[in-house]
């Protein structure tokens, strides 16, 4: 488990700058570049996924039981990850009317993944790293709101039904096909 958690430490430790440290943050960006700034991101945040992903694959195969969660549960999962992806893609279309109501859709995204997947998993790994994500994207979008806001986005119809119809396709493409294909595991 260790080997996630350092993951996880690199990983959310990355993308809580903006966090914690904002302003360090835009003198980075001021003294290396932009593009820099991307590529150090980049970097430093895939070892810390992979390092996560590596060491919560590794402590599935000795797994510590906190509880047993109800079969049940695993149908909300299922439920849950819809709007899941639907806010995934919101973060990606242009003028859909979710980024313009909620601002910070992937974010959100995160809150109900790792949300839901805490619901149906009672491995200590699981509630470690699942819940580190749920504690990130709290606070993540907690000071996202408290930053300075975005100009409006103009949010068209056609832009919230692409939105709509590619979350649902993402959903489908993922909990059907690639779901256990990425983690091992069967969706039901």
């Amino acid at each position: 488990m260790l080997v996630m958690i350092v993951g996880l430490v690199i990983f959310l430790g990355v993308h809580s700058i903006r966090i914690v440290a904002d302003d360090w943050r835009g003198e980075q960006i001021r003294k290396m570049g932009e593009m820099r700034w991307k590529a150090l991101f980049s970097v430093v945040s895939i070892v810390g996924l992979a390092l996560a992903i590596w060491g919560y694959g590794r402590m599935r195969l000795d797994p510590t039981w906190v509880w047993f969660p109800p079969t049940g549960l695993r149908h909300a999962v299922a439920l849950l990850m819809i709007p899941a992806f639907i806010l995934l893609v919101a973060a990606y279309v242009p003028n859909n009317h979710i980024k313009a109501k909620l601002g910070h859709p992937m974010v959100l995204a995160v809150k109900v993944w790792a949300f839901a997947h805490l619901l149906a998993n009672g491995r200590l790994g699981d509630i470690v790293f699942f819940g580190a994500f749920l504690l990130w994207a709290v606070l993540d979008f907690r000071a996202a709101r408290r930053r300075q806001p975005a100009p409006p986005v103009a949010a068209r119809p056609a832009g919230t039904a692409i939105t709509l119809v590619g979350g649902l396709i993402a959903y489908y493409l993922f909990a059907f096909h690639l779901h256990v294909w990425v983690t091992g595991v069967p969706v039901m």
